[in-house]
């Protein structure tokens, strides 16, 4: 969900497709990154286990260790699967397996993510608006509708500076940062392959493009229409306990006026959606193996256009801009290091559930599917959704998609309600932890750098747990049994 950032992480969900994801990290988890989960015992998930405990706690246990060395700890998770692995199985059975991760997975995922931080960075909304309830519900609301069409992260990245600016004079804004992870940087992006990786896998698959925006609409309304009535009435509350604070310690004082400036990245997020959807479009069977892994030439030609478009930002962006719009190399930095130790630690993870009923992971499978073979909506819905939770939104969905069958004429007709249920979960649920989604740990390290004090992990998923898995167990008994 480490998306961004992770599994999802989806992982530190970061997002994409364009713009929420459109990093393919699920690719590999097709062909199970070369190695046979069959094969391979639980005991080879515990760095993935480690690194993941680390990002939990390693800022709350030792705060200053973890900002000055988080990077080399996520190497050494890596190395902890990587060394045992080349020394058991010989270090030749570690190659592909290892590229396949780098080629398929992380490169296009780091490049995507630092595309579209890169070019979101150069737009800056001019003045500042009062953090008042109504704002800050049309503000959410904005980010939400602008999620499905320019993508969760490439919403999140524009909207998340004027939202901070808007309450940087409030005592209480933390909940207005929580709520626009779930809004922005997930739900929202439900409705198109666009909005969200793994319904852009999903789309690559041969899923319509239009397909869950008619399928998936009355799931992703209700999630949103409640998520923002719930927060307006918690803001509206907030705000009032505020009255002693307000406009005291304001770094940027209300202007009531509205501009926009780097207009010419607009253009480049066009470029950067045209990319994406390029690849999935443009199918020339051409092909160059690394380390012994295919890379396809629409790939290479989409991570191209997204560097092209990446250095034109900084190229075109007018001088000054970006140090105005307070942008920071910083949260991408962690995310790459942190993502690049769980992109290697997730791959016998994803190899176990990719061998389905006959991997460490049986049972946890089993639950989707009654006896006679028949899937259950309601399980695929929430197995998907916690997985997405701590593997990575983009790699999940695929290993449920394939579970279902994998056809995607099948699942869009006779099994759609299955569809919508993986769809769901995977999107949804990369809310409910920092690196279910990268996306949610890029927006947490900007609103910490912009002086926010944002939950610990576990204090996030409080936060989730309070608020998202009602929502979800609502959802399940009105749209999935």
């Amino acid at each position: 969900m480490v998306q961004p950032l992770v599994v999802g992480a989806r992982r530190l969900g970061l997002a994409a497709v364009p713009f929420g994801c459109l990093s393919l990290p699920a690719l590999a988890a097709e062909q199970g990154h070369g190695l046979d989960g069959a094969s391979l015992g639980g005991v080879w998930a515990l760095p993935f286990v480690g690194i993941l405990l680390s990002i939990a706690l390693g800022p709350l246990l030792a705060p200053r260790f973890w900002h000055h060395h988080f990077g080399k700890v996520a190497a050494a998770w890596a190395l902890a699967f990587l060394v045992p692995f080349a020394i058991v199985q010989g270090p030749p059975a570690v190659v592909t397996p290892l590229a396949e991760a780098l080629l398929h997975d992380y490169i296009p995922f780091v490049v995507l993510l630092g595309a579209l931080f890169t070019i979101a960075g150069g737009i800056l909304v001019t003045g500042n608006l009062h953090g008042s309830p109504r704002t800050n519900l049309a503000l959410l609301g904005i980010g939400t509708l602008l999620a499905s069409v320019i993508g969760t992260t490439g919403a999140s990245m524009v909207m998340i500076r004027p939202l901070i600016r808007a309450n940087d004079g409030r005592r209480h804004n933390v909940h207005v940062i929580v709520f626009f992870i779930f809004l922005v940087s997930n739900i929202g992006g439900s409705l198109t392959p666009i909005g969200d990786p793994p319904l852009f896998l999903g789309y690559l698959r041969g899923i319509g493009f239009f397909w869950t925006t008619m399928h998936m609409l009355k799931e992703t309304a209700f999630a949103a229409v409640v998520l923002l009535a719930l927060f307006y009435v918690l803001d509206r509350r907030l705000y009032r306990r505020d009255d002693d604070f307000k406009g005291r310690l304001d770094p940027t004082p209300d202007t009531g006026r509205l501009g926009l400036e780097g207009v010419v990245n607009l253009l480049l997020l066009l470029v950067v959606v045209g990319a994406v959807l390029m690849s999935g479009a443009w199918k020339p069977g051409i092909g160059f193996r690394m380390f012994g892994v295919e890379v396809e030439l629409q790939n290479l030609v989409r991570d191209a256009l997204l560097i092209i478009a990446a250095l034109a930002s900084l190229w075109l962006t007018p001088a000054g801009l970006r140090v105005r719009n307070g942008f920071e190399w910083g949260p991408i930095v962690e995310v790459a290091k942190l993502f690049a130790g769980i992109f290697v630690t997730i791959i016998p993870v994803l190899a176990m559930l990719r061998a389905a009923h006959d991997g460490a992971f049986a049972p946890l499978i089993g639950l989707v599917t009654t006896a006679d073979g028949t899937p259950i909506d309601a399980m695929y819905f929430w197995a998907t959704g916690l997985l997405s939770s701590f593997l990575d939104n983009a790699p999940t969905y695929l290993v449920f998609f394939n579970l279902a069958g994998g056809d995607p004429t099948h699942l869009m007709t006779e099994m759609a309600g299955t569809l919508v249920a993986i769809s769901a979960g995977a999107v949804f649920m990369g809310a409910n932890t920092y690196i279910g989604n990268a996306l949610n740990f890029m927006v947490k390290s900007i609103a910490e750098a912009s002086g926010i004090r944002m939950p610990s992990f576990f204090g996030y998923m409080a936060w989730s747990a309070g608020i998202l898995i009602p929502l979800f167990l609502v959802t399940t008994l009105i749209f999935f049994l």
